[in-house]
Parts: C-alpha cells; sequence; structure tokens
C-alpha cells in the first residue's frame, strides 16, 4: 500500500505548528486574534479542510503548493473571525470549501 511522501506529513506539521503559534499566513493573520477556532471545532475543521483539499502533490507525491494552501486557509480564519469586514479575494470555490469523510 502507497504511504503519502514526508512532505505532505511535513506540510501539515507546519501548519498545524503556525496555527497553533498564531503565525498561520503571515502577514495576512498579524494582529488578529483568532483564538476563537479553537474553541469551535467546525470551524478549525473547516480550515484544516481547506489546506487539504488545496494541496497539491506532484508526480512523485512531493507537497508543491504548501504556501498557497496555508494562504487559503489563513483567508478563510480571517473572514471567519471578521465577518464581512474581511473579503476573501478570490472567492472560495465549493471544492476549496469540502469536507470529506
Amino acid at each position: 500500500m502507497a504511504k503519502l511522501d514526508s512532505s505532505v506529513s511535513g506540510a501539515f506539521r507546519k501548519f498545524s505548528y503556525w496555527i497553533a503559534n498564531r503565525s498561520i499566513g503571515h502577514p495576512l493573520l498579524d494582529g488578529i486574534d483568532y483564538s476563537c477556532i479553537f474553541v469551535e471545532p467546525s470551524a478549525l475543521e473547516q480550515a484544516y479542510a481547506i489546506f487539504a483539499n488545496i494541496l497539491e502533490v506532484d508526480v512523485s507525491g512531493k507537497v508543491v503548493d504548501a504556501k498557497h494552501a496555508e494562504r487559503r486557509a489563513a483567508q478563510y480564519i480571517r473572514q471567519y473571525v471578521q465577518g464581512s469586514l474581511y473579503v476573501v479575494d478570490p472567492p472560495f470555490e465549493r471544492w476549496e470549501l469540502q469536507l470529506y469523510g
């Protein structure tokens, strides 16, 4: 059975670290308190879903766009926290927001 490349594991590890360390999506969330996502599990779940849905790998299975996936997740977090004060550009597509499994 095939395993994920270590770069995928590394991308998720870094993403988790940056969220927990309050440094995700630098500089997009600088100065924004997004601690509310830690008490609202569905918000954190959605941020991870966006990251996972956008993350791409090359033919050898190595991650090629972790920063882009991180930025889109950070845009979601900012929109979640600030509501209509922040407009995601470009708007999320349905597949980016899909929750699987």
